[in-house]
């Protein structure tokens, strides 16, 4: 299948890196099945149907491996073109949010536009629209990096807008995850130390003000350093998520067996959904679920360092770290490492945008693996 051309602009060699494919594809697998066990009860009590988030979820599934299909076979010098078109096609999605009748609003928040049967979240796309843009950027501007003004003032602009369109559709934990990968980019393409360490040091008080600007983020981060500060409100998913975790114990309940997620930990079959697997695989389960992580994170890496194009390189250790970073995040939400923020797991999170959004970075690093 991976040796034939399917059209205009479309490699024809056939060099993949196929245990990071099969790592793809099993991931995949993993995660419908602990989809289908964290939310066959919910989906049972509110929707009469439990399959209901199954069902959806295997037609992003089979959408996403048919873009992941195309991703892995389109020619890089074809992407190139169409980066600035995307970074404008983001920012138009993101803009449009705000236009009454279009934005879809839940629990406060303005996140997604309404299609009828589907839902798009713009603020996902920017998870890979941007580093697509800041991996082409630095890969132009390569010989300008010691030129503040010309070398590196546009992809931080590029970068700032990005974050405040993300922000202000009331999403602070995707805003600051896109800013804080985006740091990395920068210091992975050579950008001078001085400058990176300025932007951490407005980061950091920036982000706290922005924090205290919204008494729920407060709560929240208040409640990570007190857990019993408010374990009814602020702090109850991440209590309950805690408690799910450690009830798995060594061996876990079975798949299927596990009873916290049925009524303590709201919307499991979304961004705690690890509660549920680590409830129900114990810590076999977490060691494997981190192993596999691990492994898909070096192969990622060593597709990256082995790439001699600058925009390659830069472009698959972005996407990578794009996806393993979601997974350590949700994670340390999950677990209470951290304070609560919406970040997904990547291929286990109940969300169409989401899904296909890591499997077409997932379908470019393999792409690039060919050399």
């Amino acid at each position: 299948m991976w040796n034939n051309s399917v059209g205009a602009g479309i490699e024809n060699k056939a060099r993949y890196d196929h245990v990071f494919i099969a790592l793809c594809v099993l991931l995949m697998g993993i995660g419908l099945v602990t989809l289908y066990s964290a939310s066959y009860a919910f989906a049972g009590r509110w929707f009469n149907d439990k399959l209901f988030f199954l069902k959806r979820q295997a037609l992003f599934a089979a959408l996403s491996f048919l873009l992941f299909f195309f991703a892995s076979r389109i020619k890089i010098e074809t992407v190139k073109k169409f980066v600035m078109p995307l970074v404008l096609g983001a920012a138009f999605l993101c803009i449009v949010l705000f236009i009454p009748g279009i934005g879809t609003t839940k629990n406060g928040a303005t996140r997604w536009i309404d299609l009828g049967p589907l839902t798009i979240q713009p603020s996902e796309l920017v998870k890979i629209v941007l580093p697509l843009y800041l991996a082409y950027i630095f890969d132009k501007k390569k010989d300008k990096l010691d030129d503040f003004r010309s070398g590196v003032l546009p992809p931080v602009i590029v970068t700032i807008v990005f974050f405040a369109l993300i922000y202000f559709q009331n999403d602070f934990s995707t805003a600051l995850f896109i800013a804080l990968n985006s740091l990395v980019i920068f210091f992975i393409a050579g950008v001078k130390l001085r400058y990176f360490i300025c932007a951490v040091v407005i980061l950091i008080p920036v982000s706290a003000l922005l924090i205290m600007t919204k008494e729920y983020r407060l709560l929240r981060f208040i409640s990570f350093f007190d857990p019993a500060f408010d374990v009814s409100g602020a702090g109850f998913q991440v209590d309950n998520s805690t408690r799910a975790i450690a009830s798995g114990g060594f061996w876990g309940k079975g798949i299927g067996q596990g009873v916290l997620k049925i009524a303590s930990v709201p919307e499991i079959q979304s961004d705690f959904i690890f509660a549920s697997f680590a409830e129900e695989t114990g810590f076999i389960g977490v060691f494997l679920f981190m192993a596999s992580f691990v492994f898909f994170a070096l192969r990622g890496y060593k597709i990256a360092l082995g790439s001699s194009d600058t925009f390659n390189k830069l472009l698959s250790f972005a996407l990578v770290t794009i996806i393993v970073s979601q997974v350590v995040m949700n994670i340390a939400v999950v677990s209470g490492a951290i304070p609560a923020t919406g970040i997904p797991l990547p291929f286990f999170s109940a969300g169409g945008t989401s899904l296909v959004i890591t499997f077409i970075a997932s379908g470019l690093v393999a792409n690039i693996s060919r050399g």
